[in-house]
């Protein structure tokens, strides 16, 4: 794409999401598709200063190392990947794919062998983060994989990217800090509240979040963004939750997903479609089945879904939950190599109360 916007979108990125500096050691991670964006993040770190280091991949190796590699070699990291995590100030990851399916028939067991074994790369960037010595972001650049699984056509599909990314705004960046100003006021608000209680179709949920912090997602790490989110408390969540936005994981999609849980764990599980899938990850490990993260989505761009979680959570009127590994910065303990959105979409029925308070219902935050 030769578009303007494009310009706007690496000069967001640079600044805004990742605000470079002179010395950044940035590693831009995409596939050649993504080639435009690419070549302007790199031209826009090279005027702030920084090293740009493109990590291009060709998705068919991926496939490749997954069907036929050893087990030995799904385990065994890329040293190019173990130095720039120990390296690395900044990391850009541009989801490319041409096809998001092409994982679809690769075993389960094989691709959480590999997840797995990335587990200490997901840490070490962790730490570093904690630290304040790296940060990241993720966008998703448009293709015709992606088009087709919104059911759009690509045209369409990158002027829906374009504009829940605010970049028909000549300024998107001031657009981004006016939805960080206007979300800070929900998380102040919810400082110091315990009890949370969903209601909706096929869902009664109950979950604490005494204790843990709501941590304002503006766009500087998903691009883009709208949510704030925290790590319930581990034990707490208690009934019933529907998902009838599509849950993709994996290039996988599941449908009409309903989950129970007692105590805080997924006692009984079912989907419409991919219940064999969902069974498994379920049983990937000992926090699958426990929450790590339950948020609101505020952004009011996305309004269907598309399979593309990076867009489908942020969906105004939402809220969503994972499965899976938390975040440290809220609060959240649960431990996994997963982590697994899903989407419970309110807008038309729909209540949470926080303690005693009618916090969104039908779609709209009423405080």
């Amino acid at each position: 794409m030769n578009d303007i916007r494009i310009e706007r979108w690496a000069h967001t990125l640079v600044h805004y999401c990742l605000y470079l500096k002179p010395g950044d050691i940035l590693s831009i991670q995409a596939t050649p598709l993504a080639a435009p964006l690419i070549e302007a993040v790199y031209r826009e770190a090279l005027r702030v200063g920084a090293q740009p280091v493109p990590l291009i991949e060709l998705e068919e190796l991926t496939q490749i190392l997954l069907r036929e590699g050893s087990d030995s070699q799904l385990t065994t990291l890329s040293p190019v990947t173990l130095t720039m995590a120990e390296k690395a100030t900044a990391r850009l990851n541009i989801s490319s794919s041409s096809n998001p399916k092409a994982l679809s028939t690769v075993s389960p067991a094989r691709s959480a062998k590999r997840q797995q074994a990335s587990r200490s790369i997901a840490s070490t960037f962790r730490q570093r983060e904690q630290a304040g010595e790296f940060r990241w972001c993720g966008t998703l650049y448009p293709t015709t994989g992606y088009a087709q699984e919104a059911n759009m056509s690509l045209k369409e599909f990158e002027e829906f990217v374009f504009d829940v990314c605010f970049l028909n705004d000549p300024d998107p960046i001031a657009r981004w800090k006016e939805l960080a100003s206007r979300q800070q006021r929900y998380v102040d608000w919810l400082v110091g509240k315990k009890q949370v209680h969903v209601l909706g179709e096929g869902t009664d949920l109950k979950l604490s979040i005494a204790d843990r912090i709501f941590i304002n997602s503006d766009g500087k790490r998903n691009f883009p963004s709208g949510e704030f989110f925290t790590g319930p408390i581990e034990n707490s969540a208690n009934g019933v939750i529907q998902f009838d936005v599509p849950a993709t994981y994996g290039g996988r999609s599941v449908e009409g997903v309903r989950l129970v849980f007692q105590e805080g764990k997924v006692v009984e599980a079912s989907a419409r479609q991919g219940n064999d899938y969902l069974q498994q990850m379920l049983n990937m490990d000992e926090g699958s089945r426990y929450l790590g993260e339950f948020a609101f989505g505020t952004n009011k761009g996305v309004t269907q879904a598309t399979k593309q979680i990076l867009f489908d959570e942020k969906m105004g009127g939402t809220i969503h939950m994972a499965l899976g590994a938390s975040y440290p910065e809220t609060g959240g303990l649960n431990k996994s190599a997963l982590h697994w959105d899903m989407v419970c979409d309110l807008r038309t029925s729909g209540e949470v109360w926080i303690d005693n308070t009618l916090f969104l219902k039908d779609g709209q935050i009423l405080i």
